[in-house]
């Protein structure tokens, strides 16, 4: 497989395509070898329009999603970011190019474990990365931009209260079949802000608060 052409199609077809036009942006997606964070089975789709599957229920996202999930955010070069879901890896390194820092959690060891093997081998070194529960974080800081790589039933404060004055937090909201991808901003003063970006669907963030739906 052409790789490089591969890579070039995605961005052009699917990125730039889906309104992702932040050059910051486009340049990570280009620069972190996408093809080295998927799983070997599924190398052939690296670049493909489509989740990929992982274990434990888990998937990558799509490059799309990526794409728009990166540029909502507007990573400054200075900027400590958090993310809720390590996965492979792949997001990780492009958040890390973008910021100048990373802390990245993930429910499940071999995720961690994995996304450091391959971290490592692309010689990213500004990733902190750690085996936990998001909904039993006990970190000691506010962070510039947060990224959750999965959804929620409904907005959970508790990353809302992780951001610094400022801060921007990327996060799917909802339930199948109806999900938004939401942009949370937090004023200097602390008070918030939401836009909705786009629709789609992700897996659930484990352990995520479940509230019934309303019935009459």
């Amino acid at each position: 497989m052409n790789f490089e052409a591969a890579r070039a199609q995605m961005l052009g077809q699917q990125i730039r395509a889906w309104e992702v036009l932040d050059e910051r942006v486009l340049r990570a997606l280009e620069q972190t070898p996408r093809e080295r964070y998927v799983p070997e089975e599924y190398r052939d789709l690296a670049f493909a329009d489509t989740e990929i599957p992982l274990g434990h229920g888990q998937k990558m996202l799509a490059p799309m999603i990526e794409g728009r999930l990166l540029q909502s955010l507007q990573i400054d070069p200075l900027d400590r970011v958090l993310e809720v879901g390590t996965g492979t890896g792949f997001l990780t390194a492009c958040l890390a190019r973008l910021g100048h820092s990373v802390v990245s959690v993930d429910i499940f060891p071999g995720f961690v474990e994995g996304a450091r093997r391959r971290l490592d081998a692309e010689s990213v070194r500004n990733v902190d990365l750690q085996t936990v529960d998001a909904h039993s974080l006990d970190l000691p800081e506010q962070f510039d931009a947060i990224a959750v790589t999965a959804s929620v039933p409904a907005l959970d404060d508790r990353f809302v209260r992780m951001l610094r004055p400022r801060g921007r937090l990327f996060i799917v909201v909802g339930r199948p079949p109806v999900m938004e991808g939401r942009l949370i901003t937090r004023s200097a003063t602390g008070e918030t802000t939401s836009e909705d970006l786009f629709e789609t669907v992700l897996t659930p963030l484990i352990n995520a608060e479940r509230p019934e739906p309303f019935v009459l």
